[in-house]
């Protein structure tokens, strides 16, 4: 597969201007049709999936679906016809299987009619088709508390190590019973958090030219024992934690670092469900690397919105004239503070450090490979017995990589 990306996550930004949106009906430009939005569930999605609800007439139709199951049910709902969704928002790695199964359409014909608006960065094009409309970027990154750093006389951790010993004496000051928090949880999470670490490393997933794993290495052993080493400084129920979990630790002031996604920055300095204390001094800043100067442990990602290929031509044409309006300026300005927006007009501001520090340390882009998700899978599933200690590091990787061949031949990859 080949993948034509350009972000535009650092691009030259305009002064965004005081603006809000009421509640009341807009003309969308579309006269008839159906449309129906599925999703994850984050306040950026809220605000795109509100947007669109304002088209909706008494000929046009918009409901939404908002789930963090939103991957366990995208291609099931994409392959009924017509399709359940006539647009699925999708991220960099959940793109693929809808790809693969070719249960989204190309988009080319409806930019040109109707995506004036769209700036080309926002197209993301897979064998020179555009096949989704990217409207925001994320990346996991480092939160930490600068109250607790200076009471233990550290600096801001750069690097793994100082991480793990800044941690260790916040532990041993009894400032902290478990001073990091990461998005652990068994599955994909976990999964994630092994594959921001190992990016880290600069090796590749893959060996060369082939969709055969490169994980069992020393590369690889480096990337599990660092893991490990984060989550014995975490809560003993770190495998059951996802996104709203380590939300719910930070706001309660239970951590001093966590590694968190950047959609979650605005809720984190929000003055809602915490203390002015813990806002205050809390800080976001890019993922630390194995060196001083080496590539961040995170992945970047793009979220956006697709087309499903089991609709009407009218339902189709509806739902990108919606999904256009719903990413709008307009959109963007009256929602600034939720998302890293790729859209005309979106200028940073302090909860998006932590993305955009990320990018100018240049952490590496998540694979978009048709098989990536097996090795995701796999990764998610194996590790569990080697972070609770009750195997080798290179047994968990061998684990990894046999449970993905096994998977890579049953689909056709190997």
């Amino acid at each position: 597969m080949k993948v034509k990306l350009i972000s535009t996550f650092a691009a030259g930004l305009v002064t965004l201007f005081s603006h809000t949106l009421s509640a009341e009906q807009i003309d969308c430009g579309v006269d008839v049709g159906n449309v129906s939005i599925l999703s994850n569930d984050f306040p950026a999605l809220h605000a795109v999936a509100a947007m669109a609800e304002r088209c909706a007439t008494d000929k046009v139709v918009v409901t939404k679906n908002q789930s963090k199951d939103h991957r366990d049910i995208q291609s099931a709902a994409l392959k009924a016809k017509p399709s359940k969704y006539s647009t699925a928002i999708v991220s960099t790695s959940s793109i693929v299987p809808l790809l693969n199964e070719g249960l989204i359409q190309p988009l080319d014909a409806l930019v040109a009619k109707h995506g004036q608006s769209l700036q080309p960065t926002q197209l993301i094009k897979i064998d020179g088709s555009v096949m989704a409309v990217a409207f925001m970027a994320n990346s996991q990154h480092l939160f930490y508390r600068k109250d607790m750093l200076e009471k233990v006389g550290a600096q801001p951790p750069k690097t793994y190590d100082e991480l793990i010993a800044t941690a260790k004496k916040i532990q041993k000051d009894g400032l902290m019973k478990y001073p990091i928090a990461l998005n652990t949880k068994t599955g994909w999470n976990l999964g994630e958090e092994f594959i921001n670490v190992f990016s880290a490393t600069g090796a590749g997933f893959f060996k060369p030219g082939s969709a055969i794993p490169n994980l069992n290495n020393a590369e690889g052993i480096k990337a599990l024992n660092t893991l490990k080493a984060l989550t014995e400084l975490s809560n003993p129920d770190f495998l059951t934690f996802d996104s709203n979990s380590t939300q719910a630790l930070w706001e309660e002031g239970k951590v001093a670092f966590a590694l968190m996604w950047g959609s979650r920055g605005t809720a984190i300095l929000d003055d809602e469900g915490s203390t002015p204390e813990i806002v205050g001094s809390t800080v976001l800043t890019n993922t630390p690397a194995f060196t001083a100067d080496g590539t961040p442990g995170a992945t970047l990602w793009w979220d956006g919105w697709t087309i499903a290929s089991n609709l009407s031509e009218q339902d189709a044409e509806a739902t990108f004239k919606v999904m256009v309006q719903a990413i709008s300026p307009d959109m963007m300005k009256a929602n600034s503070q939720k998302a890293v927006w790729l859209i005309e007009g979106y200028e940073p501001d302090a909860s998006a450090m932590g993305v955009i520090s990320t990018v100018q340390q240049q952490a590496n882009p998540y694979p978009m490979l048709p098989y990536m998700g097996l090795l995701h899978s796999a990764l998610g599933a194996e590790l569990p017995d080697f972070l609770l200690g009750n195997e080798s590091a290179a047994q968990a990787l061998k684990d990894v990589e046999d449970a993905y061949m096994t998977s890579a031949r049953e689909q056709g990859f190997l």
